[in-house]
């Protein structure tokens, strides 16, 4: 609400940090989207990423593990970017 006329204000509302979203996925991914409001994509990021966690055994986690962490961060904060641009 403007202080002075008393007139609700567009754009505030439901905006998102892209900053607060990034250390979100870089802490455990998906936790960037599911702040973003991306509940499902948060979710299938989280079970794909415990799956690349359990394909480390098998070597192939030593690759898919870092892609998947990088994707979460990024996607976490462009998300975040253009909910608040509109």
């Amino acid at each position: 609400m403007c202080p002075k006329c008393g007139v609700r204000q567009i754009g505030y509302i439901g905006q998102k940090n892209p900053g607060v979203a990034a250390v979100l996925s870089a802490l455990w991914v998906g936790l960037g989207q599911i702040y973003n409001g991306e509940i499902g994509k948060g979710l299938v990021l989280m079970v794909v990423y415990i799956i690349s966690w359990v394909l480390i055994f098998v070597f192939i986690g030593l690759v898919t593990t870092p892609i998947i962490w990088i994707y979460g961060i990024y996607d976490a904060y462009n998300t975040a970017k253009e909910i608040n641009t509109g």
